[in-house]
C-alpha cells in the first residue's frame, strides 16, 4: 500500500494527476477539492489510497490526509465505491460531509449524481459513529482563478458524464454564474444538474 506519492506535476486536469516520481510517472485520480489545491503547483504530496481489482489498480490522491479519510469512511460503507466516493468530495469539502453526517442532512447526499435516499441514509447511519473520532477537520481554501467552459466540460466528460449533456449543464452554469466563475465552481454547479 502506498501512503503518499511526492514529485513532480507532469499533468494535470479536474480528474487526475500524472505525479514524476523516481523516473515513474502515477496517475493518481484526484477530487475536485485537491485539483483546486495543486493545479498552479510544480511540486506535490498527495495522500493515496490505492483500490486493486482482477482487472485495474487504481490509486486516488489527496492534498490532505483528512480527506483521504474521509474517502476511506465513504467506501467503507455498503453500495458505495471509490468513484462514488470521489464524485461525493468532488461535490461537496470534507468538513460539509462531516457537518452532513452529523446533523443527519439526507439532503447534502441526495443531490450528487448516484446518490438515492437509500444510499444517503447509509452513509449518515454507517458513519455517525466513526467520522469524528480521531479527525481534525480544517478547511480547504479554495483559490480563484478565472477558467474556461471547456475545461470544466472535459472534467466532466472525464467523470464519465455524456458531452453533449455535459455541454448543456456547462453552458447553462456558465450564464448562471457569470464570468467570475472558477471551472470548480462550473463542475459543482454541473454535478447538481447532471
Amino acid at each position: 500500500m502506498y501512503a503518499f506519492i511526492s514529485g513532480t506535476l507532469a499533468e494535470i486536469n479536474p480528474a487526475y494527476a500524472v505525479i514524476a516520481c523516481g523516473g515513474i510517472g502515477f496517475q493518481v485520480h484526484i477530487t475536485l477539492n485537491t485539483y483546486s489545491a495543486i493545479k498552479e503547483l510544480k511540486e506535490c504530496k498527495l495522500f493515496t489510497h490505492q483500490v486493486v481489482r482482477e482487472d485495474a489498480h487504481t490509486l486516488y490522491g489527496f492534498f490532505t490526509a483528512e480527506e483521504r479519510e474521509i474517502f476511506r469512511h465513504l467506501i467503507s460503507v455498503s453500495g458505495i465505491g471509490p468513484n462514488t466516493a470521489r464524485m461525493i468530495l468532488s461535490s461537496v469539502t470534507t468538513d460539509e460531509v462531516v457537518v452532513a453526517i452529523a446533523n443527519e442532512q439526507v439532503a447534502v447526499f441526495q443531490r450528487i449524481k448516484g446518490i438515492g435516499l437509500k444510499s444517503a441514509q447509509r452513509i449518515i447511519i454507517d458513519l455517525k459513529d466513526k467520522i469524528g473520532k480521531g479527525l481534525k477537520m480544517q478547511e480547504i481554501s479554495l483559490p480563484r482563478y478565472n477558467t474556461y467552459q471547456q475545461e470544466a466540460l472535459s472534467a466532466l466528460v472525464l467523470l464519465g458524464f455524456n458531452k453533449v449533456q455535459a455541454g448543456k449543464a456547462v453552458e447553462k452554469a456558465a450564464g448562471k454564474m457569470g464570468p467570475e466563475a472558477t471551472v470548480e465552481s462550473l463542475i459543482k454547479e454541473c454535478l447538481k444538474m447532471l
